[in-house]
């Protein structure tokens, strides 16, 4: 059976950190760059973002999520770099339009923080089955509902795509193009819309009876189907990070 998640199973040991850690790695990627808004701390932190990528082997698989963070990165470069308030330097013109220094280190300062909070993203969705990340919270107290809730947001791009490729296939079986120029494209995507948001309807109308026949809101105490599995470097990765954290706070309000 195909996976509904954007999962992707590998050896090592990222996918062996478990989810918590990663959830606080992710809160590190994003506080750091901001308590400490230099290129250098950026910098680092992409960079180790990156290098947990490419050795949870999962690089290729950013590929298109980074590609189309890039294309609207590319907006703001451009806006920033031409219309910022705060431009005097020009660093060249082409034509009418100058681009100011001002607005280009703006800008890469968010491309950097971006970027680095999407690669954050990009390991814990990787390399932690959905299931595994609901669990390990619902074990620290999380409500089931919120975690069902988390679990479908993982779920409903996947989902969607695999329903998409279906319909796509079933409509291309009946002779309906749906290859060629953009318009024949346009053409053969308006005619999926239907179909896939009265699919969703459905489906979530589906899973929501199947867990009240499972007893989903019972109050009666939960038990789990697998046993908790903690990474043997985990509670010092954790320490280290908020440890990260505290002492980046400490050093914009002391230094």
């Amino acid at each position: 059976m195909k996976s509904i998640s954007l999962y992707v199973d590998r050896e090592s040991f990222v996918h062996d950190v478990d989810p918590i850690t990663k959830l606080i790695y992710i809160l590190f990627a994003i506080l750091v760059p901001i308590i400490l808004p230099s290129f250098t701390v950026s910098f680092i932190c992409v960079g180790i973002s990156l290098l947990l990528i490419l050795a949870a082997g999962v690089f290729r698989k950013t590929l298109p999520i980074f590609g189309f963070v890039f294309l609207v990165l590319i907006t703001v470069v451009i806006i920033q770099g031409l219309f910022r308030p705060e431009n005097e330097t020009v660093l060249f013109q082409i034509g009418p339009f100058a681009m100011y220094q001002e607005g280009l280190h703006y800008a890469l300062k968010i491309t950097l923080r971006v970027v680095n909070i999407v690669g954050a993203f990009m390991i814990l969705v990787l390399t932690t089955k959905p299931s595994h990340l609901v669990e390990s919270l619902v074990r620290k107290g999380m409500s089931p509902r919120i975690g069902y809730v988390i679990v479908s947001v993982f779920q409903i791009i996947p989902e969607m795509m695999a329903s998409m490729s279906t319909i796509t296939d079933a409509q291309r079986s009946r002779g309906m193009e749906t290859e060629g120029n953009l318009l024949v494209r346009i053409k053969a995507f308006l005619p999926l819309l239907g179909p896939v948001v009265l699919g969703s309807l459905i489906n979530t109308k589906e899973r929501a009876m199947a867990l009240e026949v499972r007893g989903f809101n019972s109050r009666t105490p939960k038990t789990y189907l697998n046993v908790e599995k903690t990474y043997a470097y985990s509670k010092g990765i954790q320490a280290l990070l908020l440890l990260l954290i505290v002492g980046a706070v400490a050093w914009r309000i002391f230094l």
